[in-house]
């Protein structure tokens, strides 16, 4: 490993440090030729260390997704996660940045579907997110993202599907002002089956806005550096762009009140800690863990597991139908 350390750190030496001050030029003679030999000898040589450290971090990415797994296996063996109406085993892959296709899909086995209707925002290129698992499976629904380079992309990637109407599309920044004439634009169901929350920010208050919809489901995306009992809650900023530091979104403890208020239980939590699941209290019963508090479904911050979630090539815009 140091090795591989110390060729790295020659080869971004070579591409990065500025050539030390030269003195001042004197006569010379030419330049043997042998000189150029020497010189494509190196580069031979540094790309080839090139190629060695390619495949080192290639195999490194695989331990860690050995570990990773195995690490898993060990959190959802073990209490409180080995209760068998907890969602956390259930997780898998598809299209979703982490395990949320398959706890979406427990959920629903749990429930049941009704109009297969479905919002998301924050989709951004439209291939890694919460809903296009279901738009393959024949839902329908609409998406909305706020870069136009995504809506681009999406538009003409997905667009057998948008000409059939399965899916639209709207290129729109989402505030706590816009956010119900936006969702009326698009002639939701009221009780559509699915909202998918995820915009980096101003997630409570963007929910906390809404009331042109009650979705039977909501996974909302929380901030996992504060943990029950702690309520905390990002301010409201209409402008905001995450920055990659904590201020994004809310604790899970207050993202339960708030769906509490909304009528709406906390049924649980993906194994990253990432995403939050809410279903309609009157349909949620006896069919998931309970307490369903805060404290008894929190899960930590463990974003170093969304690299491990594989599930075959990466995605593509093709579609068959």
């Amino acid at each position: 490993m140091m090795l591989f350390k110390l060729l790295r750190s020659l080869i971004d030496g070579s591409r990065k440090t500025a050539p030390a001050p030269m003195p001042p030029p004197m006569p010379v003679s030419p330049v043997p030729s042998h000189d150029a030999v020497v010189a494509g000898q190196l580069d031979a040589i540094r790309q080839r260390i090139e190629q060695i450290w390619a495949a080192h971090s290639g195999l490194s990415l695989v331990h860690y997704q050995v570990e990773a797994a195995q690490l898993m296996r060990h959190i959802l063996a073990e209490p409180p996660c080995d209760n068998p109406l907890r969602l956390e085993r259930y997780g898998y892959k598809v299209y979703s940045q982490n395990d949320e296709d398959g706890i979406l899909a427990e959920i629903f086995r749990r429930i049941d579907v009704t109009n297969r209707q479905f919002l998301e925002f924050g989709v951004e290129n439209g291939l890694e997110n919460n809903t296009l698992n279901l738009l393959e499976q024949g839902w329908s629904g609409a998406w909305l993202e706020g870069d136009p380079r995504h809506v681009a992309a999406i538009e003409h990637g997905f667009k057998r599907k948008i000409d059939a109407g399965n899916l639209r599309v709207r290129n729109a920044m989402i505030d706590r002002d816009n956010i119900n004439s936006l969702i009326q634009s698009l002639a939701l169901p009221r009780d559509l089956d699915l909202l998918s929350i995820d915009i980096d920010g101003n997630d409570y208050h963007v929910w906390e806005a809404i009331a042109a919809i009650e979705p039977r489901v909501v996974v909302i995306e929380y901030n996992a550096k504060f943990r029950p009992p702690t309520q905390w809650v990002m301010r409201y900023d209409a402008a905001h762009r995450w920055d990659g530091t904590d201020q994004f979104g809310a604790s899970l403890e207050s993202m339960t009140e708030l769906g509490r208020r909304k009528g709406y239980q906390l049924v649980g939590c993906n194994i990253t800690g990432a995403n939050a699941f809410f279903v309609k209290t009157a349909l949620a019963g006896d069919r998931f863990a309970t307490p369903a508090d805060a404290a008894t479904l929190y899960l930590p911050a463990r974003y170093f597991l969304t690299a491990s979630f594989i599930s075959g090539h990466r995605a593509g815009y093709s579609r068959k139908r």
